[in-house]
């Protein structure tokens, strides 16, 4: 269907526009769930460990997307884009599962039930996501992953601010079931955005024929499951991607591990409601981080990812073990809203020198699968985080699991240090 409206591939800023609020649909789930919602229940008096198990089964899909991975590089011949059909066809199941959200009555007392109705929503979001991310490394030019970087994580932060700040709020004024309806009325905005969107300009709106390309963007394509499925064995276990996506990993779990651990010290011991937790987390933190991540991105292009990703790991160890020394003076209100708004651009920032570099350990032909691979086990990672502060916290306090999880910031730091010297690609651009 000839159209005059631009296509991604031949417009960089629709480029960064389509990535940005394809991560704002993504982070408005995210926010609701493990933000607004997780502090709504821990007002209502839930228990750390309960708290930890409900953030294990919402995120749980989010760490097995690598199953999604080999599909979505397996399937992209429809005359629709390589990987637009995936991107739309999830978004549409994530709305409807987001619909579901709305069976649940009472989520205090319905606590396994919305446990589940958002892990089911998760099923949908994290194909949502591994299409996206695909769509990234397919359509975007080396030279500009940083900046996609950058305003796919802003995207993900203004969304989760939405989601923890925005409808934290409409549960407290107008109850649980508004912010969930609000929340499906915003995916499906963005859903219908989406069906307008070309990776191609020969490529269809809508279509069910297949269409095989040979064109300069694409590859010679997977023709069976068996060589995509050997070629990212053996591209994801060489050791240097092993150290290198271990050390990402290890400083995802901390930072997570002392979120969770901090929210729950704010509410509990310190007096803070959970809508001034969440509102807070969601608005002055969002604006710097959503800054910073712009930032981040042109520095990250400019630069090298690679080279930032050491440094930027020793800050965020620096930050952690330094804020916990100062937790006899969290009780100031101005001391504990720094730390909130400080701890909530440290992720984004680690995010966006992280993801560039995992992309450049990717193979050709099986990007999609090989990048759903780290990006599945980074969100076990976020998972394995909030179930440690669950079982932990009754044991050790929100200082001790900080200045512990600072010093696993700094192994992180000297395992990347050490194998990027030794592969040489601290001083590489990204590939």
């Amino acid at each position: 269907m000839p159209s005059s409206l631009p296509v991604l591939s031949q417009s960089r800023s629709l480029r960064y526009g389509t990535f940005l609020y394809l991560y704002i649909m993504q982070g408005i789930p995210s926010g609701f769930a493990l933000t607004a919602v997780t502090n709504y229940l821990t007002a209502e008096g839930l228990t750390p460990q309960a708290l930890g198990t409900f953030g294990a089964v919402v995120g749980l899909p989010w760490g097995f997307k690598f199953v999604w991975g080999p599909l979505v590089d397996r399937f992209q011949s429809s005359r629709m884009g390589r990987r637009r059909p995936w991107v739309l066809g999830a978004q549409c199941f994530a709305l409807l599962a987001s619909l579901g959200i709305l069976l649940v009555g009472d989520p205090v007392r319905e606590f396994t039930a919305l446990a589940l109705a958002f892990a089911c929503h998760g099923v949908f979001a994290s194909l949502q996501d591994v299409s996206v991310d695909a769509l990234a490394i397919t359509i975007s030019p080396v030279s500009e992953r940083g900046r996609i970087n950058g305003f796919m994580k802003c995207g993900m932060v203004m969304g989760q601010a939405i989601g923890a700040a925005g409808l934290a709020y409409l549960i407290r004024s107008h109850g649980f079931h508004t912010a969930a309806l609000i929340q499906s009325a915003i995916l499906l905005f963005f859903t219908i955005i989406t069906f307008f969107i070309r990776e191609q300009p020969d490529d269809s709106f809508l279509s069910v024929r297949r269409y095989v390309r040979n064109d300069a963007h694409v590859t010679t394509l997977p023709d069976s499951f068996g060589p995509l499925l050997r070629n990212l064995l053996q591209a994801v276990v060489t050791r240097q991607n092993l150290v290198i996506f271990g050390a990402i990993a290890l400083v995802f779990i901390s930072e997570r591990l002392f979120q969770r651990a901090y929210f729950i010290h704010l509410i509990r011991f310190e007096g803070w409601s959970d809508t001034s937790v969440s509102v807070l987390s969601g608005t002055y933190g969002t604006l710097l981080a959503v800054l910073l991540a712009l930032l981040g991105g042109w520095l990250a292009d400019a630069i090298g990812a690679q080279r930032m990703l050491v440094g930027i790991t020793l800050l965020m160890a620096t930050l952690h073990i330094g804020f916990s020394v100062l937790a006899p003076f969290w009780s100031n209100d101005g001391i504990a809203t720094t730390g909130l708004v400080v701890r909530q651009t440290l992720e984004p920032i680690f995010s966006i020198v992280a993801l560039p570099t995992l992309m450049g350990l990717c193979r050709r032909g099986i990007e999609g699968a090989q990048f759903a691979f780290y990006m599945a086990l980074s969100n076990q990672a976020d998972v394995i985080g909030i179930f440690l502060a669950g079982q932990l916290q009754p044991f050790f306090s929100a200082p001790v699991l900080g200045m512990a999880c600072g010093v696993a910031m700094v192994l992180a730091m000297l395992l990347l240090r050490s194998t990027l010297r030794r592969s040489g690609l601290q001083a590489a651009a990204v590939q």
